[in-house]
């Protein structure tokens, strides 16, 4: 038991070590190359460096590839399948080049982007859901994951030929997009994320498998650095190579791990914050207005299209204050869903 755990350990600290160096490295290439967000959430407008979460891909890559390593040199009999983990990887990867390829197309002065001013402009709207669909191929061309999936209320159901298909592939566009639209604050997206991850991990460990708990440990060391670096006030934006890789990574992570009735309830938060997008057509921003006092105006009064404004509508939020309480709000859903799970629910 114990040399079994090992294999997943040994993995996790590479991945810690290597995101770690990556992200330090990072922040000062993309400054230097002039990929940087502005950051107007202070009341002295501050630059930082963007485009930073290639280093989580990075280090979640090296981490799954250092299992690969001692099983291919017969250090372990190999207990979760290579040719998953390659395919995981490859899908990480591609999606973290077009989130790249989003972060590094920023403009010398302010354009107008998602109802807001900022240097960076990124893709089209319509470009993100097409680019992101690669993600899923490598997934689909593995037939990655179990047809029969449990559904609340519902029970088993089996979806056939149509889970490669058609579900891998909507899950990896819907999660990589619906990731990406939360992360206007320093540390909500890093921290939400982690704790969601989190949540992969424990049910990994009480009811799932051994695939799902290498993948989801490793992701959560990535995505741990992440949050270290991003947390009030943030030292970097890890942008949208980051929002692509881990919108991808935890749909992999969930499928291979067969827990996607579980990571469905937890994913709820960001369900909903795709469905309030949707009713402005995503031409919205969930940031608010600057007050003197350090706190936030919601930006579009009473009128709700993020979670961010119904913490703003709530009380006079700062900002760590608002990525505090999306936090709360994701470990609420991830109790939930054990609590479901405990009742045979899911």
């Amino acid at each position: 038991m114990a040399h079994t755990y090992l294999t997943i350990i040994i993995p996790v600290i590479i991945a810690l070590v290597v995101t770690y160096i990556a992200t330090r490295f990072l922040m000062g290439y993309m400054k230097e190359s002039g990929v940087i967000a502005h950051d107007g959430n202070k009341k002295k407008p501050v630059t930082v460096p963007s485009g930073v979460g290639l280093a989580a891909a990075i280090g979640f890559t090296i981490g799954t590839l250092v299992y690969v390593f001692g099983s291919s040199f017969g250090l372990y009999v190999p207990v979760a399948s290579l040719s998953f983990l390659f395919a995981t990887i490859l899908s990480v990867m591609l999606i973290s080049v077009v989130g790249l390829l989003d972060d590094i197309n920023v403009k010398k002065t302010f354009v107008k982007s998602t109802d807001m001013m900022d240097k960076r402009k990124g893709l089209k709207q319509w470009q993100k859901p097409l680019l992101t669909l690669m993600g899923a191929i490598p997934l689909i061309a593995i037939n990655a994951g179990v047809s029969v999936v449990r559904i609340p209320l519902l029970g088993a159901v089996n979806f056939g030929i149509f889970y490669p298909l058609i579900i891998i592939p909507l899950a990896v566009i819907f999660a990589s997009n619906a990731f990406n639209l939360l992360g206007g604050f320093d540390g909500i997206l890093t921290g939400t994320g982690t704790i969601l991850v989190f949540g992969l991990v424990l049910y990994s460990i009480f009811y799932g498998t051994y695939t799902g708990l290498l993948l989801s440990s490793i992701l959560f060391a990535a995505m741990l650095i992440m949050l270290l670096f991003n947390m009030y006030p943030s030292k970097m934006i890890p942008g949208d190579s980051f929002t692509y890789f881990g919108g991808t990574a935890i749909v992999a992570t969930m499928i291979l791990g067969n827990m996607e009735a579980f990571g469905v309830i937890i994913s709820i938060p960001f369900i909903i914050e795709f469905l309030l997008h949707l009713r402005r057509k995503f031409n919205v921003t969930d940031l608010g207005k600057l007050r003197n006092d350090g706190t936030f105006a919601p930006p579009y009064g009473k009128k709700i299209y993020s979670w961010t404004h119904v913490f703003m509508n709530m009380k006079r939020c700062k900002e760590y204050e608002v990525s505090f309480y999306m936090w709360v709000l994701e470990a609420g859903f991830v109790i939930l869903a054990f609590a479901l799970k405990a009742l045979t629910l899911l």
